[in-house]
């Protein structure tokens, strides 16, 4: 019998979500006996280890529980129904008590929950549902570890875009008086490791946690920090007065969060969240990081996962070019993707990728290529003068007129980071995959703006960048098909 025979089963739920998804990498990485429960099981395998079970089951249907529980020692319960439309205080005490009556069944012997910070009798409707939840399952009889955390800072957090979206957007922002609420802020990194070590805490009752980082400070602070570490000039200017309602549809037309889920958000946010209660610094061998350090954590990190991520999931239409908008939305980011079949083999299909730049050019419209590289010289920039290294091979760091290789496989991948004079980051990826038998070559755009002026200049160019884009694409995918 090995180890992992006598490790205790570990179940978790809400895998796919932000906190879920990074709890499942933790969890993974210590080899645990691990069960992930989701209503829709096939979305979320191709994410998982091969030595993580998937299981079928919702919370809202007590009897899709009794399977995904069986043998359970240790149930994550990270659910909630905040952008759900009516009534989610109602959903979510629904699928609190189902799960809570199903893990008493099944003798689960902990569950670890994460709720939110904030206290008095004045509470949003929000936070008065994610402590009703918390009560809930502390009352099912089995023992409950409760984290309660302010916002939460990681790249992709609810919160924390919504900061982004705003300082990134507003040059001058009028300023509620929620700005000024005190907050404690904690880092994504740091709410992992306090749920991980759940599994080791020796209580046998319950218990619940309040967690946030090293700083106190207001949601105004965090985004002067994060304009300074963005090298961002902002002016906010105080209103004494900006209700939730008018608050929420600014959000809605600003940010990406939607006008419903910004007016739950807003109104949660006239709460402070501070932590009263120091007991998890005395019961878990962790001292969170404060707010410079998250914010700084966060922009890095986002830099590191978006290029492992396929950024043509980012678009809602696999193969349709992203038309609504100026181009679909990640984080920051704006996301420009289309795609190609042909009928030959990816390794036939990349060829002319591999081959872009220099003498052979861009496949279509290479004056234009050659106008915006005379732009650019005329800015101060490096042009197109530059060339590339060999005509045929690329290798990571080579140049390419005004871009550079970040990233090659053969015959699948080619990622290139614009080098150009630009208000914000620019990258080109082309991947292709054998489909069938052809291949499928998927070119994406992605630009990362710096402040309103790159805002500007993306969607200023956004009509030209599309023509070309999208003729550059036909030109490869019928010089892929010509086998030259």
């Amino acid at each position: 019998m090995t180890t992992r025979d006598l490790a205790p089963r570990i179940l978790l739920t809400g895998a796919t979500g932000y906190v879920g998804g990074r709890l499942l990498e933790a969890l993974e990485s210590r080899g645990l006996e691990l069960r992930c429960m989701a209503r829709q099981p096939d979305f979320l395998l191709p994410r998982v280890a091969t030595s993580t079970e998937v299981v079928a089951g919702d919370v809202f249907d007590r009897a899709s529980l009794a399977a995904a529980l069986a043998g359970v020692h240790t149930a994550y319960y990270l659910v909630h129904s905040m952008g759900a439309k009516g009534d989610f205080e109602r959903g979510d005490r629904t699928a609190a008590a189902n799960f809570a009556a199903a893990a008493r069944h099944a003798g689960v012997r902990r569950i670890v929950y994460l709720g939110g910070l904030g206290d008095g009798t004045d509470l949003s409707k929000h936070l008065e549902s994610r402590q009703e939840v918390g009560r809930i399952l502390r009352e099912s009889g089995v023992p409950t570890v409760e984290f309660r955390a302010s916002i939460i800072i990681g790249s992709g957090s609810l919160s924390f875009e919504m900061i982004r979206a705003l300082v990134e957007k507003l040059p001058v922002m009028i300023t509620p008086r929620w700005v000024g609420a005190k907050a404690q802020p904690i880092a994504v990194e740091d709410v992992v490791a306090y749920l991980v070590g759940a599994l080791d805490l020796a209580h046998d009752e319950s218990v619940v946690f309040e967690i946030g980082g090293s700083d106190c400070v207001s949601y105004g602070h965090i985004m002067k920090e994060y304009a300074r570490q963005r090298r961002l000039r902002r002016l906010m200017i105080p209103v004494p007065v900006l209700t939730p309602a008018l608050s929420s549809l600014w959000l809605g037309l600003v940010t990406p969060v939607y006008a419903r889920i910004g007016r739950k958000l807003v109104d949660s946010l006239r709460n402070p969240t501070v932590v009263n209660d120091d007991s998890a610094l005395r019961a878990f061998p962790l001292r969170p990081m404060g707010v410079t350090e998250a914010i700084s954590r966060a922009l890095k990190n986002e830099d590191r996962e978006f290029a492992l991520t396929r950024w043509s999931d980012a678009v809602s239409s696999p193969g349709v070019a992203s038309t609504a908008g100026g181009g679909s939305r990640s984080g920051s980011r704006i996301v420009d993707s289309r795609a190609a079949r042909v009928d030959v083999t990816a390794i036939h299909a990349f060829r002319p990728i591999q081959r872009l730049g220099g003498r052979v050019g861009w496949y279509y419209a290479n004056w234009l290529w050659w106008l915006r590289g005379l732009v650019d010289l005329i800015l101060g920039g490096v042009g197109s003068r530059r060339g590339r290294r060999h005509p045929e091979w690329l290798r990571p760091g080579d140049t390419v007129d005004f871009w550079r290789v970040e990233a090659v496989e053969p015959s699948r991948l080619l990622r290139l980071r614009a080098e150009m004079k630009l208000p914000g980051r620019a990258w080109l990826q082309f991947e292709v995959e054998n489909e069938g038998a052809g291949a499928k070559i998927t070119q994406t755009a992605v630009f990362d703006p710096v402040g309103l002026a790159g805002l500007l200049y993306w969607y200023a160019l956004y009509p030209i960048h599309t023509v070309i884009f999208a003729g550059m694409l036909r030109a490869i995918a019928r010089e892929a098909a010509s086998g030259q």
